[in-house]
């Protein structure tokens, strides 16, 4: 008994185990708040939900809310992901998302606001071209007997009034093209 010796790997185990013991005793967090944190961690930013559903009103709050919590609430990652063109993944029909606790006032919901409605609903009143849409077959016969403008003018006056026509050609062309389209398929 009186050769005992301590080798390198038994020392090694000895100081692992003691440090494991002492870490379990000491650090161990208690099981109530353990739970929390780790829903806490799982739990997806309200804010962030509903930013990333502002942008991509295409998206379901629960496909957000679990790609948020499977990338760690990364606002970021996640537009990242469905710009890509790759989508957010479905969640499993286990998961439950955590509703946010509903506001008092029903003002303060994004559905309850009113969208921004604009003055000019399309081109044709914006740029008021409601006299030449109801005569389609006159504005071809004028295109038809103009001569042929420089394209470039030095007189700035001349430059808007030609630029402002072009517009309103194009205008009035995609919306002749438009209604061949629906004449067509009221046809078929």
């Amino acid at each position: 008994m009186a050769d005992q010796t301590l080798n390198l790997p038994s020392l090694f185990l000895a100081l692992a185990v003691l440090a494991l013991s002492v870490r379990y005793f000491f650090f161990h967090p208690s099981s109530s708040s353990s739970t929390h944190a780790a829903s806490d961690r799982n739990r997806a930013n309200p804010a962030h939900i509903e930013q990333i559903a502002q942008m991509f009103p295409q998206l379901t709050r629960r496909d957000i809310q679990w790609d948020l919590q499977r990338n760690g609430g990364s606002v970021q990652a996640t537009t990242e992901r469905v710009l890509s063109g790759r989508g957010l993944e479905r969640p499993p029909p286990s998961f439950q998302p955590i509703q946010p606790p509903a506001s008092s006032s029903p003002s303060t919901s994004p559905a309850a606001q009113p969208r921004y409605k604009s003055s000019h609903p399309d081109l044709i009143t914006r740029y008021n071209l409601k006299s030449k849409v109801s005569q389609p077959d006159r504005t071809r016969q004028d295109e038809a007997e103009q001569p042929k403008t420089p394209a470039w003018s030095q007189n700035k006056a001349e430059r808007q009034a030609l630029l402002q026509k072009r517009k309103e050609d194009m205008v009035l062309a995609a919306r002749r093209k438009l209604e061949e389209r629906s004449r067509e398929k009221a046809g078929k």
